[in-house]
């Protein structure tokens, strides 16, 4: 990412991400963006649709207190942070959620069943996505590049 600024932070930055002018490599980051997002929607959801049954056999199991409180947690930062995710808005802010969600996801897979492919698949690759957005931010069509404009950070 250049600035033309050299005083350090400012809120543009927060929405600034790194960047590159390939057209394509823009329009592939916005594709893996939205499907990040919009696949992860449906994990939120279904943990609403069973918020005792997943804060029993999931939350319980891992060891946490409050096992309701972080199902709608993770639930929450399922269904907003993915839709954020999706829309390029607050990209990094929503990826670190996602991240943290996809975490406590391996490590769920770990403890119940140990160092099996399948079960730490789609949890790993989904984190692998979220780390990028998060190291990243939204690329050139995110709803960040066009707040980070308007407050000029980006030209």
């Amino acid at each position: 990412m250049t600035t033309t600024k050299s005083e350090g932070f400012s809120l543009a930055t927060v929405f600034a991400s790194n960047s590159t002018d390939n057209s394509l490599f823009q329009v592939l980051w916005l594709v893996v963006r939205v499907v990040a997002g919009v696949l992860m929607v449906h994990n939120g959801l279904a943990k609403l649709a069973d918020v005792p049954g997943f804060a029993e056999h999931v939350v319980a199991v891992i060891g946490f207190p409050a096992p309701v409180f972080f199902t709608y947690c993770a639930a929450y930062a399922e269904i907003v942070g993915a839709i954020c995710l999706a829309l390029g808005l607050l990209t990094r802010v929503s990826a670190l959620s996602l991240l943290g969600t996809m975490l406590v996801a391996i490590f769920f897979h770990l403890k119940v069943d140990g160092v099996k492919v399948a079960p730490l698949e789609t949890a790993t690759l989904y984190a692998s996505f979220y780390l990028f957005f998060l190291v990243n931010g939204g690329g050139k069509y995110a709803v960040d590049a066009l707040l980070a404009k308007t407050l000029g950070g980006e030209s």
